[in-house]
């Protein structure tokens, strides 16, 4: 039986200590996704050969929901119907260390690349349920945009930018 809870205490249960995802952007409004969140989307098989500079070539199988799928299901029709303006649209991924990756909305759209950009739960058939989701792009010959524990997702549009003259 848990102790009850009182102002001030610490008593933590493991459930609130689990990792999320901050999910949010231009697209959507914020929102939070949780392990059991991402279980619900449908899962896909991925397997990642990683050369990593430092560490060799390692390979892994991961499963998870499509990074797609994980975007619009926060907000289903908040995907823009004109193509060319999903075509500037950019996903940055952020890692609890603070390592960042950034993709084109038109590799993971199926209306454009449709790559398998996985957010991986489980790796070589465990549950990253304690560490976190992982993102994996499996067609990437290194390793550098597979980020770990996976704690924020902002998909927004590219700025016009001004040009010096």
């Amino acid at each position: 039986m848990e102790a009850p809870r009182t102002p001030g205490s610490t008593l933590v249960r493991a459930a609130d200590r689990l990792p999320s995802v901050l999910l949010d952007g231009d697209m959507i409004p914020a929102t939070c996704l949780t392990e059991a969140d991402l279980r619900l989307l449908p899962q896909y098989p991925a397997r990642a050969q990683l050369r990593c500079s430092g560490s060799g070539i390692r390979e892994h199988a991961f499963t998870g929901p499509l990074l797609y799928d994980v975007a619009v299901s926060a907000e289903p029709g908040a995907v823009p119907d004109v193509r060319k303006d999903r075509a500037r649209f950019l996903v940055s991924v952020t890692g609890a260390d603070g390592h960042q990756a950034v993709l084109s909305w038109a590799e993971v759209d199926p209306d454009f690349a449709r790559h398998p950009v996985v957010l991986a739960i489980c790796r070589d058939g465990v549950a990253l349920e304690l560490c976190g989701p992982q993102l994996v792009v499996p067609y990437d010959r290194c390793g550098s945009r597979y980020v770990s524990t996976v704690t924020h997702i902002w998909i927004g549009a590219q700025r016009d930018a001004e040009v010096a003259r």
